[in-house]
């Protein structure tokens, strides 16, 4: 059976009988004089024409920082340390030592760190003293020394092909910030059968012309040449083509989803009053939330304004904190300062919006209103938790409603929205929602996942505003929502930037 090869096809085959027919692609290049990018489309060309193999062997490989080629070539801190030491008679204060050595003021006590690790010398108020079994002779080079002196002159080593000693201190010129290591594919081209067997047949290299030029027409040359047959079999390098990231699409959807339902878009500042994210929703000024561990407090400037707008609905906000009001509660009992509510800071949750909305001119009643807010809290950043996070808000308001509407609302989004199998309600608190309630979902294969709390606003949140008819409310973890779709256990992963994994997800 006739094969039909072209130019860098053949010149790959040739590369292979010259390595013996197995060889790296960094091998093939050199020989063959061809581009990697030229490589590899032949080589994917001669694969699916089963005149190669193509295996791929992951390495690990370590390259000096600049802060290592540095002491590659004058030393580590400590040997540069010990050997001023012991020119100076094993004994002398640190500083005569160091100015001895010559070393930058930065590595100092890292090398004095080192000296006693190594167990080199000691160090007694302010004396550098030898240790006793180094009188005579300088200590021999660790194994550090000896893969510094290894990668200096190379530029990198494959961790893999040095010995146990060595692989092992790898880690330390890591630590140290002397190395660097990163991982990489090495890929390996091997004749099969089929292409030992028409490379020994031999291989005549035939230059080709993949296009015509004027020189070749007019000469008359195109005659002779071996015009590149053009092949719309041929593998190509796979394309990715551009998409939205998977996480803002779940977010798209969820939106249009939302509005097709009949809520309408509530909006809001970043940069929140403590009026609306606290004082509105009947949060006491005392409250442990709103202390520098529990919010972003904004430094400068400290306070914002309330327009004229929102007047009555401070001074009743006031009132109800103090004593009640109308309301029918004894309020929080304390003096409510005016100053603290306009105190700024970055909005922690998605309620704040509700407030706002619940004041606006143009509210609806009946209405359905949502938002996805940007919320910021302090917090240890791991797997499901950022300082930083979108909440789905929502409010209804209607004179009807009861716990059970919001119970189905909550069930319908843990279902619909985050795929999920079972969904169970626990009663829970808040200052600003009475009954309160927490949505607990599970997800065959993913488990059990809080998403957030919900409720019914309180007399003392709605009547200040000026809101006479229930107001069911929640605020749910949209970033968790997803993580359940998506199966996805690191909350990180929604904001990654591993292309790989961007690729690849699907979008739901």
């Amino acid at each position: 059976m006739m094969i039909e090869l072209r130019e860098n096809e053949r010149k790959i085959l040739l590369a292979l009988q010259r390595l013996g027919g197995r060889g790296h692609v960094d091998q093939i290049i050199e020989i063959s004089g061809l581009a990697h990018a030229a490589v590899m489309r032949a080589a994917l060309s001669l694969l699916t024409k089963k005149m190669i193999q193509i295996n791929e062997q992951k390495q690990t490989v370590v390259a000096l920082s600049e802060e290592g080629k540095s002491h590659a070539k004058k030393g580590l801190p400590e040997r540069r340390l010990i050997s001023a030491l012991m020119k100076l008679g094993g004994e002398a204060s640190v500083k005569e030592v160091f100015e001895k050595s010559g070393l930058e003021n930065k590595f100092l006590t890292i090398a004095l760190g080192w000296l006693h690790r190594k167990e080199w010398a000691s160090a007694k108020e302010g004396e550098l003293v030898l240790d006793p079994k180094w009188k005579t002779k300088e200590p021999p080079f660790g194994a550090d020394e000896k893969l510094l002196s290894l990668l200096h002159p190379k530029g990198s080593q494959i961790v893999e092909d040095l010995d146990k000693e060595l692989k092992e201190t790898v880690s330390i010129l890591s630590s140290r910030n002397l190395a660097e290591i990163k991982k990489q594919t090495l890929r390996v081209l091997e004749l099969t059968g089929t292409g030992r067997q028409l490379v020994k047949r031999g291989i005549k290299l035939v230059e080709e012309v993949s296009q015509l030029s004027p020189e070749l027409i007019v000469s008359g040359k195109w005659r002779e040449v071996k015009l590149r047959k053009y092949n719309i079999e041929a593998p190509v390098a796979r394309v990715w083509p551009g998409k939205k990231q998977p996480y803002m699409k779940f977010l798209d959807d969820l939106t249009a989803k939302l509005v097709a339902l009949g809520f309408k878009e509530m909006t809001g500042p970043l940069v929140e009053l403590m009026f609306f994210n606290f004082d509105s929703l009947y949060t006491p000024q005392d409250h442990p939330a709103r202390e520098i561990h529990g919010v972003y407090l904004i430094e400068s400037p400290k306070y914002g304004q309330l327009d004229a707008h929102y007047t009555i609905p401070l001074k009743n906000v006031k009132a109800t904190h103090e004593n009640g009001w109308k309301t029918g509660s004894k309020g929080w009992e304390y003096k409510f300062s005016v100053k603290e509510a306009k105190r700024l800071m970055l909005r922690s949750h998605g309620t704040a919006q509700s407030a706002r909305t619940l004041l606006s001119e143009g509210l609806e009643i009946p209405g359905k209103y949502f938002s996805i807010a940007r919320c910021y809290r302090p917090d240890v950043i791991d797997k499901i938790h950022l300082t930083e996070f979108n909440q789905v808000e929502g409010i209804v308001v209607d004179e009807s409603l009861t716990l059970r509407d919001l119970l189905g609302v909550l069930e319908k989004f843990a279902i619909e929205v985050a795929d999920a199998d079972r969904v169970k309600f626990r009663p829970d608190y808040f200052p600003f929602t009475e009954p309160s309630v927490e949505l607990v979902a599970y997800r065959e294969g993913y488990g059990w996942l809080e998403f957030g709390g919900s409720g019914i606003f309180r007399p003392e949140v709605t009547l200040p505003l000026g809101i006479k008819v229930p107001v069911i409310a929640w605020g749910l973890g949209v970033d968790r929502l997803f993580m359940m779709k998506a199966k996805i256990d690191d909350i990180r992963y929604l904001f990654s930037q591993d292309l790989d994994w961007i690729r690849h997800k699907e979008l739901t």
